[in-house]
Order: C-alpha cells, then sequence, then structure tokens
C-alpha cells in the first residue's frame, strides 16, 4: 500500500496521480492552519471554562456543514468539471484567507475567517470523495476488479494525506516556535497555492447524466410518495444506510475517546505530554490501518472490514478498561486509530460504488454531515458526565459490541 502511494504521487501523467498531489497540499495545509490555531484547550483554563470553550468548539466544527450539504453538495454534482472547480475553489479560498488571519491573529476577525477556512476544507474532503470513482474509470479497472480499486484508491489517497500531517508538523512547530501563528500562515497560503495549482492539472471529469425513466400514469400518487421519501433519505441502498450507521458509531466513539482522555487526564493532574503521546499513537495506528487496508480488502469485503473495526474497537476498549493504566489509554488510542482507518476507506467505497456518479456530491456532503454530527454528540457525553478513564472505556467497549451486533443482524436480515 505504501509502495503503491508513492508510485501515484510520483507519477504526474495519471489523474490518480495528479489527485495524489491534490491531497498531500491540501493536507498539509490543513495541518499547518491546525498548529497555527492550536492552544492549550484543556490544560491551561480552569475545568469549568473548559467545558463551555469545547463545547462552542464542537458546535464550530458541526457548523460548516451546514453550508457543505444543501448549498455546495449539489454544486458538486450540477455540471461536467463542477467538481474540478471545487477543488480549485477550496485551495485558492484558503490561500486568500490564510494572510487574512495572519493579519488577525489577535482580532476577533480571526474565528469568522477561521470558519470560513474549515467550510472549504470540508469542501475539498467531500468533492474527494465524489472524484474517486471518475479517477478510477479513467484509470481502468486493476487485477483485483473495481470493487477493490475503490477501497485501495481511498486508502492510499487517506495514507498520503496522513503522511504529509505527520511530514509538515515539525517544520509548522519549528516556524510556529519562532515566528508565531501568523508567520505560519503566510507559508501554509503559499501551501495552498501549490494545492490550486496542482488542482488545476486536474482534467476535467465528464459527469454521467441520471436516468430517468418515465413512469405510468397510474402510478403518479406511488411517484410522489416515492420522491417525497427520497428527499427524507436520499439513499435508500440498505448496504449503504446500514454502513452509515456503523460508521457514524465509530466517529462517535472516536470523538468520545479524544475528549475522555483529554478531561480524564485533566482531573488526574498528568501532563500534557501523555495527551501528545495518545494522539501520536492514534495517528500511527491510522497508518498501520491504511498499509493494511491494501492487504485486508483482497480477503474480506467492506461490509465485513466494517464491522472487524466496530469488533477491534469493542476488544480495545474493553481490554483497556480492565487494563486500568495510562499505557492502556495510549494503547486504545492506537487502536482506534487503526480502527477507523480501516473503516472509512471502506464506507467510502460503498458509497463510491452503490451511488450514481451523478449524485455523489450530495451523499457525500449528507453522510459526512452525520458523521460529523455524531462524532459531536459522541464527544459531548465525557463532556457533561465525569466518566473516569476505565468507566468510559467501559462504556466504549459496550456502544462498540452494541453496534457491531446491530449491523451483523441488519446485514443478515437484508440478505
Amino acid at each position: 500500500m505504501a509502495r503503491q502511494s508513492r508510485a501515484d504521487l510520483f507519477d504526474q501523467a495519471t489523474p490518480v496521480g495528479r489527485l495524489s498531489l491534490v491531497q498531500v497540499a491540501m493536507l498539509a495545509g490543513d495541518t499547518l492552519v491546525t498548529i497555527s490555531l492550536a492552544g492549550s484547550l484543556f490544560f491551561s483554563i480552569s475545568p469549568t471554562e473548559a467545558k463551555s470553550k469545547v463545547f462552542y468548539y464542537l458546535l464550530f466544527t458541526l457548523a460548516p456543514f451546514a453550508i457543505v450539504s444543501p448549498l455546495l453538495g449539489p454544486l458538486i454534482d450540477r455540471s461536467r468539471g463542477a467538481r474540478r472547480a471545487m477543488v480549485i475553489f477550496s485551495a485558492t479560498g484558503r490561500a486568500i484567507l490564510c494572510p487574512c488571519m495572519a493579519l488577525n491573529v489577535h482580532s476577533l476577525l480571526l474565528f469568522p475567517l477561521a470558519f470560513l477556512v474549515l467550510v472549504l476544507s470540508k469542501l475539498y474532503l467531500v468533492t474527494r470523495g465524489a472524484l474517486v470513482p471518475e479517477v478510477a474509470a479513467m484509470a481502468g479497472p486493476d487485477q483485483s476488479g473495481e470493487q477493490t480499486q475503490y477501497a485501495a484508491l481511498n486508502a492510499r489517497l487517506t495514507l498520503l494525506g496522513t503522511v504529509a500531517g505527520f511530514i509538515v508538523a515539525v517544520p509548522g512547530g519549528a516556524i510556529w516556535k519562532l515566528g508565531g501563528s501568523s508567520a505560519l500562515l503566510w507559508v501554509t497560503a503559499f501551501v495552498f497555492v501549490g494545492a490550486a495549482v496542482a488542482g488545476f492539472r486536474l482534467p476535467t471529469f465528464t459527469r454521467p447524466r441520471p436516468v430517468v425513466p418515465a413512469a405510468p400514469v397510474d402510478d403518479e400518487p406511488a411517484d410522489e410518495l416515492a420522491a417525497d421519501l427520497a428527499r427524507l433519505r436520499p439513499v435508500a441502498h440498505p448496504e449503504v444506510m446500514l454502513g452509515l450507521t456503523a460508521m457514524s458509531i465509530i466517529r462517535g466513539l472516536q470523538g468520545f475517546q479524544i475528549f475522555l482522555l483529554a478531561f480524564g487526564l485533566r482531573r488526574l493532574n498528568v501532563g500534557l505530554y501523555i495527551y501528545g503521546l495518545a494522539l501520536s499513537a492514534s495517528g500511527a495506528g491510522a497508518i498501520v490501518g491504511l498499509a493494511l487496508l491494501g492487504r485486508l480488502r483482497k480477503r474480506m469485503s467492506e461490509q465485513q472490514l466494517l464491522l472487524a473495526a466496530l469488533c477491534v474497537i469493542a476488544l480495545a476498549s474493553g481490554g483497556a478498561a480492565v487494563w486500568g493504566t495510562l499505557v492502556a489509554q495510549v494503547f486504545l488510542a492506537f487502536m482506534i486509530g487503526l480502527a477507523g482507518a480501516l473503516a472509512q476507506p471502506s464506507f467510502d467505497a460503498m458509497t463510491q460504488r452503490f451511488i450514481p456518479q451523478a449524485a455523489q456530491g450530495r451523499a457525500f456532503a449528507r453522510f459526512a454531515t452525520r458523521q460529523q454530527l455524531i462524532w459531536v454528540l459522541g464527544s459531548i457525553i465525557p463532556v457533561v458526565v465525569p466518566f473516569t478513564l476505565p468507566q468510559g472505556d467501559a462504556v466504549m467497549a459496550i456502544l462498540a459490541a452494541i453496534g457491531g451486533l446491530t449491523y451483523a443482524t441488519g446485514r443478515r436480515a437484508l440478505r
């Protein structure tokens, strides 16, 4: 997987290579923005103030989807070349906003500017999901078939973005230490300029038009009812809906674990280094999971990988609850990172396979909104309820086990 990802990146004659370069530049820029705005959210303020700040932060992360899903999602699917244009727009917009943020680091104007940057970041992630089938189609089928190709390509792109974030974190931290947030934001602007240039090199994809069959006159009431249901649940394929439920549970558990650990360490008066170690372990787990995904996908379906991810979280959380040490929390962070890396590309591949390409922009936008909403809800629980670390781990084990059982039962009923 890592070797193929590197080959993709350095082969700029293919659409896959060009999208890989866009992914690297975009995720590197996102990492630098995060570093430039990072503060000691949990360890430099009182616990009461921390809870209120975390609550506003969670709402802040959810708000961009209110724009991306209903407004920008349909634009992604609207016309030939719209998805390429959205990639360029996302990069160019952030290249303009970063210098504005650098000039207003100590002003209230920083917050709306940061919000717009976050909106454009989510817009790119949604657009990338819709681009993968088109890029894969231009690349042609591989020896393992189209289904494996989607999952593998998703994983390779995610792996490149994750590694790019790790690589730029060190120089980004050094620039922040020496010149502050303003200097780092100016550097980040040039990174997004490079992403925009890479976006211009993407091919202009031809979006297939959806075929709408003519309905008999006698079936008009049924068609109206079907249209109403489609508005409420735009993607009716049962495999996708079951997968979305499983993926949302995993996202919620990821948010739960992050804030459980943050506030649990505060109550234990443990230094920031443990939290940083856990975050690093989560990133390392994600890289390992992405590296394993290509091999596992040859033996397991996307649905089986989703179920396996829930089982991994359930077993690791139960073990951490029994173990009850800080080392166990670092191990749990690693396993949750690994499980998430197995699950997200698999669910994306299911969406890309079962949903018509003409509707994938809207589908990815709505799915990302739901996943982020569940992540926020999962994150709020340990902020409001003062769990100890073992108690929180036990809760995670129970929720993951219930989620896995529900998903397995739903798929069995579907079959």
